[in-house]
Formats: structure tokens, C-alpha cells, sequence
């Protein structure tokens, strides 16, 4: 492949990304919904400070990387800055929850805790509108990129279910349990078993870490928890997260079948 064969497929590859100061800083004042900004390590300047300002104030993510990488990001003028674009709008839980009181539902949430893997993150979200859940909640930092990739692999779900993008989880988890919802999390090594669960209550289910888990404070500010049983003679510790996910909101789902058919 010819050098500008490569550089105009990494482009359209990129498709979400925009480059150089001006263009970021245009981008965020427009309001478009930016998944993270990366900055040139040493990177320095009057209008750099401006931007780093407003990426500040709008808590968008924010990474400083060597040129090298912004160089496999961009073949064009970076000036040092790379910025995300995310192909969804983010929503705010705080906007939803009352809305989905409002029409009479029993609100069915669903807060993943640094799910960094892009294709976990679009199963998990393609199992979760099949499910019915209400919204999904995710850190602002530490979370996958909702991408291309994220989107195809959730089938087209990504753009159908709210994503609710915060900073302090724990807060959002409080705010959760002031609003009358049980918060359940997931940890193999719990004590109650997810069938034992009355998921017909308002519910939101905490999903971990691929392999660290609930980080260990928002672990403390769940309600319980819960897991999934396993075979007694499996050498195997977890299930993959996208699968564990499916079944916790499938069990959701089935007792609330249950009790609708009732």
C-alpha cells in the first residue's frame, strides 16, 4: 500500500476525530459531545492554556501522550491536540430518572464501572436494550470509547439507549438510592444469588471492571451483592462481563415478564 494510501484509510478510520486547537476548541464550544481530547506531552501556549481551560470546565477526559501518538492518530497539522468526537449524545441520569417515574415505568438501570473493552461495552449495550433497561450509566473517565467499533458491536443500540456519561459514580449511586432504587452489585464471590434477587423493584445493576471488578468505594455504596452461580467443578473464577451482564439483565427482565403476565 502507497504511504498516502495508508494515511487517507487511517483518516477514514478516524472518521470521529478532529485535530489542532482551533478546530477542538470550535468543536467543544458547538457543543458536540467529545469522548476524550489527547494532548502532546510539554505542549504549552496562550491558546493551549484556553483550550485546556475549557476542556477543564466542561469535564471532558483528557490524556497527554508523546507526538508519536498523535502522529498515528494524524498525518495533518495536530499542533498537539486530538479530540474524539463521540458518534452519540451523552445524557444525564438526572434528567431521565424523573422522566421514566413520570410515564409509569419501574425504572431499569444499568451503571457499568470502567468497561474499558470497546466490544464488551457494544454487547453490553446491545443486550441491554433487548432487555429493557432504562439508561445506562458510565464514568466520564476510564470507560471505553464509544467508536465505530463500540457501535457496530452493539448493533445499533448505542444510539437507542441513553448513555449517561458522570464524573463521581458514588454520587450517582446515592442519588440512585435517594430516588427509591435498589443498587446491586456484581462480584462472583458474593454471598446472594442473583435468582434469589426481587428484581420487580425499581433496580439498577452495577457491572465491574473486566478484571478488577466494582472498584472497592463503589462496591461499599451498593446495597448488595450479588452473583451469578457457577458449576462446582469448573476450574473457571468469571465469566466475561459481557455475559455476566446478559444474564443479571435477562433475570431482570424475566421477572418482571412474570409479574406483568400475572
Amino acid at each position: 500500500m502507497q504511504n498516502n494510501d495508508f494515511h487517507r484509510t487511517r483518516e477514514k478510520k478516524n472518521s470521529n476525530l478532529i485535530y489542532g486547537i482551533r478546530a477542538v476548541t470550535e468543536a467543544i464550544n458547538n457543543e458536540k459531545d467529545i469522548d476524550k481530547v489527547v494532548f502532546q506531552r510539554g505542549i504549552s501556549g496562550t491558546i493551549f492554556k484556553e483550550l485546556f481551560a475549557l476542556v477543564r470546565e466542561r469535564n471532558i477526559p483528557f490524556q497527554y501522550v508523546p507526538i508519536e501518538r498523535l502522529n498515528r492518530y494524524t498525518h495533518g497539522n495536530h499542533q498537539g491536540v486530538v479530540a474524539f468526537v463521540s458518534p452519540i449524545p451523552y445524557q444525564s441520569i438526572y434528567d431521565i430518572l424523573p422522566c421514566i417515574y413520570e410515564n409509569g415505568r419501574v425504572p431499569f438501570l444499568l451503571l457499568l464501572d470502567r468497561i474499558t473493552d470497546v466490544r464488551n461495552m457494544g454487547a453490553i449495550v446491545r443486550s441491554a436494550e433487548c432487555a429493557g433497561v432504562d439508561a445506562v450509566i458510565i464514568p466520564s473517565k476510564n470507560s471505553a470509547q464509544i467508536n465505530e467499533d463500540a457501535v457496530k458491536t452493539s448493533a445499533g443500540a448505542l444510539f437507542s439507549t441513553p448513555i449517561c456519561r458522570h464524573d463521581n459514580l458514588v454520587e450517582i449511586v446515592e442519588y440512585l438510592q435517594q430516588s427509591g432504587i435498589q443498587v446491586l452489585g456484581s462480584n462472583e464471590k458474593a454471598t446472594n444469588i442473583c435468582y434469589d434477587i426481587n428484581f420487580t423493584l425499581p433496580t439498577c445493576i452495577v457491572m465491574g471492571n473486566e478484571y478488577e471488578g466494582i472498584a472497592p468505594v463503589l462496591a461499599q455504596s451498593c446495597d448488595n451483592m450479588i452473583r451469578i452461580p457457577m458449576a462446582d467443578n469448573t476450574s473457571i473464577e468469571s465469566l466475561n462481563v459481557s455475559v455476566a451482564t446478559g444474564i443479571m439483565l435477562f433475570e431482570v427482565c424475566r421477572q418482571r415478564s412474570i409479574k406483568v403476565q400475572k
